[in-house]
This record gives structure tokens, sequence and C-alpha cells, in this order.
């Protein structure tokens, strides 16, 4: 089969993508490498960043995260009482870093996690700066 054959996948809007199981995708994203991990870095971080963005979060903000999650872990990111600001958007990040944390193996594990929230804090930048330049036309 040659790649001319190939038919590509069909996109995906905004509002599919924030319908992905989020927690599932940590899940086994953290744990398997492969599809797995593509999914998680791809539509996970897409979906995600669609569901902070709609909920008002400042890519900084998962972005310092990311940090802790480094820093401590993400079983002590998963314990703070405030992940990123607002109530709705804590308790949902929380309900990730839980998800992350029953898989994130260690030192590893940790870094992936973090690695991940760093890509949904840039996919979170790329919309600010899209709906900025787009807002001017």
């Amino acid at each position: 089969m040659t790649s001319a054959s190939q038919t590509p996948p069909p996109g995906r809007t905004d509002d599919e993508l924030a319908q992905s199981d989020i927690p599932a995708m940590l899940r086994y994203g953290l744990s398997f490498a492969g599809p797995h991990r593509t999914a998680l870095f791809g539509d996970g971080a897409v979906g995600a960043a669609v569901l902070l963005d709609r909920l008002g979060i400042q890519p900084r903000a998962v972005a310092f995260l990311a940090k802790v999650v480094r820093s401590g872990g993400v079983r002590y990111a998963a314990g703070l009482r405030e992940p990123v600001p607002g109530d709705e958007a804590a308790s949902m990040v929380r309900t990730w870093l839980e998800s992350a944390a029953t898989t994130a193996d260690g030192v590893d594990g940790d870094e992936q996690a973090a690695r991940w929230l760093e890509a949904v804090a840039e996919l979170l930048g790329l919309r600010h700066v899209y709906r900025s330049r787009t807002a001017g036309e």
C-alpha cells in the first residue's frame, strides 16, 4: 500500500476532543508507550487544553503545575487544594492528577506527567494567540 492510497484520519472538533476521557488516557498513556502515549500527548492534550481554555485557565498556571509535578511528584500535586485557579478547574485537574498518580512510576512517571502538562500549557497558549490574532481581523 502506498502513502497516496492511505486516507488521513478525520479531524475532530473541539467539542469531540473535550469529551475525551482524560483520566483514562493518562492512566494508559503513562503506563504504556506507543499508541496510548501518542493518544495522550495528541488528542488528550488538545482535549485538556480545550477544557481548561473554556474555564479561562491561563497557560502559565498549567506550566507552573508542571514544575510542581516535576519537583514534588504527581502524587504531591494531586493533593494540592488548588492545583489551578478556580473551583471547577481545580476539581477537574485534581481528577487528572489523581488518575496519573495511580500509574506514574517514580521519577520517570512524574517526568512524563510533567511533560504532558507542559504540552497542555503550550496548546493553551496557542489557542490564546490564535484567538487574539483572529479577533483583530
